[in-house]
């Protein structure tokens, strides 16, 4: 079982999508979380330690990731996966472009 954690500011579109979309596939679980302090879930050191893989949507998430949980993400693979916020909840291509870039690192085709 992979345990995938996914980061974007707020976790009110993008990191909850993806948690949606990926919390779905067998041998996958997904959690969410937002850098933001007013996020929805905000991200936690108990989060970091549970995840085999972090995906970040952008590098200025990958920026304050490392700025405020260095410590908590040694031997932790943290990928950039480039996704910028604009796309809503949901919202097909925004699907589209997370399986486009998740499954291939996952060795899902």
């Amino acid at each position: 079982m992979k345990k995938l954690l996914f980061i974007c500011s707020q976790n009110k579109l993008r990191s909850p999508t993806a948690e949606a979309i990926f919390s779905e596939y067998e041998d996958l679980e997904a959690e969410s979380a937002g850098l933001n302090n007013d996020a929805e879930v905000a991200i936690s050191i108990e989060a970091i330690k549970w995840a085999d893989i972090i995906f970040v949507m952008e590098q200025v998430h990958r920026r304050k990731l490392s700025q405020k949980f260095q410590p908590f993400l040694k031997g932790k693979r943290v990928i950039c996966l480039d996704i910028r916020d604009e796309y809503e909840y949901m919202d097909a291509d925004l699907i589209q472009v997370l399986k486009s870039k998740v499954l291939p690192i996952l060795g899902i085709y």
